[in-house]
C-alpha cells in the first residue's frame, strides 16, 4: 500500500461494519480483559494458547486454538506475554511473517534491559511488523470500564500502516491513541507505567521539607519556649493549633512559588534581550511543575479551612471563652466591643474567603476536562490575572491577621520572627517584582522580546 493510501486510512479508519479478526497470544488477566473488550466492540477474537481447552475464564464468544493455527486466522496478533517467554515465537517466524505484532508488555523496573521489549521482539522476528501499544492500560480498567485515568494509549512503530491499524483498534475500544513515533520510543513508553508521580516528586519533596521546617519552628516557639520560660504545657497544640498555622503558611508560600519561575523568566529575557535562548534546566523543571505546586497549595488551603471550622469545638477554645466570661462576671464589668478589632477580624476573614474562592477556581481550571474547553486567552486570564489576584488576597489576609506581630517585641521569641512574618517574605517579594514588571517602561520591551524582537540577534541560539 502506498503512502497516499495510508493517509486515506488515517482520515477514514474503517467505515465497514465488519471488524477484522484479532489474535491474542496469552490467556492471562490482561489478555482475557482485552479480548472481552474487543468482543464487546465487535471484533472476532481468537486466542493462541498451549492448551486449546476452553476455560470458564476465557470470553465465551472467543475461539481458542494453537499458536500457529490462531496466527493464521488474523493479521494483527497481540502478544500478551512477558519478555522472558518470547522464545517460543521463534519457531513461528514463518507463520508470523508480515503480521502485525502488538507488544503490550511491561517490565518490573526502569530500563531493565538494554533495549525495549518491543525492539527485542522485532529482533527475534525481523519479518513481522512490531507495534508497541496498550501497556499503559490496566486489566482492571478494561474489565470495570473505568477508563478515565488511563484512556490515553501510547503507540509507536516503524511501519506506518501497521501502526494505523492498531490505532484504529484503540479508537474502536473507546480509547485515545497517541502516536509517539518510531519503535525507538518504546523504551520511554515502557518506562512510563513504572514512574511514580514523575511530575510530582519535586513539589512533594519541597512541600514535605517546608512543612517539617515550619512545624518544628512552631513547636519550638509555641510549645518549648512557653514551657521553659512561662511554665505552661501547651503540647496539645500539636494536634490542631500548630497544623492550623502551618497549613495557611504552606498554602501562601507554595502559591507564591508558582509565580516565582515566571518572574525569573521575565528577568532573564530582559537581561538577554531575546527569547530564543534556553532557560537554565532548573528553571525549566520549575516551570513544568507549577501546576502541581498550585494543587498542593490548594490542598493546604483546604486543610486550613477545615481546621479553622473545628477550632470552636476544641476544649481549649471553650475554656478560654468561659474564662473570659467568668472574669467579667467576677469583676462586674462588661468589656465594650472593640470596633478596631471587629473590623480587623471581619476584614481578614473576608479576604481569606475571597482568596480561597479564587484558589478553588484556579484548581478547577487546571483540570484537563475544564482547561480543554477554554481557549488560550481565557486559560491565561484565569491562571495569571486571577492567580495574582488570589495571591494578593491571601497575602492581605495574612497581613491583616498577623500584622500585629511585626512591631510586638513579645512576638520575637528567641529573637525569631513569628511564622506569619516568615510566610510573607516570598509572596511580598513576588508581588513587588511583578509590580515593577508591569510598569510600561519594563513591560513594553518585555512584550516585544516575547513577540520575537532581539537586542543582539547574533547571540540568539
Amino acid at each position: 500500500m502506498n503512502k497516499n493510501s495510508s493517509n486515506t486510512m488515517a482520515l477514514a479508519p474503517n467505515t465497514s461494519n465488519k471488524r477484522e479478526t484479532v489474535c491474542i497470544f496469552g490467556t492471562g488477566d490482561f489478555g482475557r480483559a482485552l479480548g472481552h473488550k474487543m468482543i464487546q466492540s465487535g471484533y472476532p477474537v481468537v486466542y493462541g494458547s498451549r492448551s486449546t481447552q476452553i476455560s470458564n475464564l476465557i470470553p465465551k464468544d472467543a475461539e481458542v486454538l494453537g499458536h500457529a493455527e490462531a496466527a493464521q486466522k488474523a493479521a494483527i496478533i497481540i502478544i500478551a506475554i512477558q519478555r522472558q517467554h518470547y522464545n517460543f515465537l521463534t519457531p513461528l517466524a514463518e507463520v508470523l511473517h508480515g503480521k502485525v505484532l502488538v507488544d503490550i508488555s511491561n517490565n518490573l523496573k526502569l530500563n531493565q534491559y538494554p533495549e525495549s521489549n518491543a525492539e527485542y521482539l522485532a529482533q527475534l522476528l525481523p519479518g513481522s511488523k512490531v507495534v508497541k501499544a496498550f501497556n499503559t492500560v490496566s486489566a482492571w480498567a478494561l474489565q470495570s470500564g473505568t477508563l478515565d485515568a488511563s484512556r490515553q494509549v501510547f503507540v509507536c512503530g516503524d511501519d506506518v500502516e501497521a501502526k494505523q491499524m492498531v490505532m484504529n483498534i484503540v479508537r474502536a475500544l473507546g480509547l485515545t491513541p497517541l502516536d509517539k513515533g518510531s519503535l525507538l520510543a518504546a523504551q520511554e513508553i515502557e518506562n512510563y507505567p513504572l514512574q511514580l508521580f514523575p511530575m510530582w516528586r519535586f513539589p512533594m519533596f519541597l512541600s514535605l521539607g517546608l512543612t517539617a521546617f515550619f512545624f518544628f519552628y512552631c513547636v519550638a516557639l509555641d510549645i518549648i519556649y512557653t514551657y521553659i520560660y512561662e511554665h505552661n504545657d501547651f503540647s496539645f497544640f500539636i494536634a490542631i493549633t500548630i497544623p492550623n498555622r502551618v497549613c495557611p503558611v504552606m498554602a501562601l508560600v507554595l502559591l507564591a512559588l508558582v509565580y516565582v519561575p515566571g518572574i525569573f523568566a521575565a528577568i532573564i529575557q530582559l537581561y538577554r534581550g531575546t527569547k530564543y535562548r534556553r532557560f537554565p534546566d532548573w528553571l525549566d523543571k520549575w516551570m513544568l511543575c507549577r501546576k502541581q505546586l498550585g494543587l498542593i497549595a490548594l490542598a493546604f488551603a483546604s486543610l486550613h479551612v477545615v481546621f479553622t471550622l473545628v477550632t470552636p469545638l476544641r476544649a481549649f477554645a471553650s475554656w478560654r471563652t468561659g474564662k473570659g466570661i467568668i472574669s467579667q462576671a467576677l469583676n462586674n464589668k462588661t468589656e465594650p466591643l472593640d470596633h478596631t478589632k471587629a473590623w480587623l477580624s471581619d476584614s481578614y476573614l473576608a479576604l481569606g474567603i475571597l482568596g480561597f474562592f479564587l484558589f478553588v477556581l484556579l484548581g478547577i481550571t487546571s483540570l484537563p476536562s475544564v482547561s480543554n474547553n477554554v481557549n488560550w486567552r481565557e486559560f491565561r486570564f484565569v491562571q495569571s490575572k486571577l492567580g495574582y489576584m488570589a495571591l494578593i488576597l491571601c497575602t492581605a489576609h495574612t497581613l491583616v491577621y498577623g500584622g500585629k506581630w511585626f512591631l510586638s517585641p513579645s512576638a520575637y521569641k528567641w529573637y525569631l520572627p513569628n511564622i506569619y512574618i516568615l510566610s510573607l517574605i516570598v509572596p511580598c517579594a513576588v508581588l513587588v517584582v511583578k509590580f515593577v514588571l508591569i510598569f510600561p517602561c519594563v513591560d513594553k520591551p518585555l512584550t516585544e522580546i516575547r513577540q520575537g524582537w532581539e537586542r543582539n540577534p547574533k547571540y540568539s541560539e
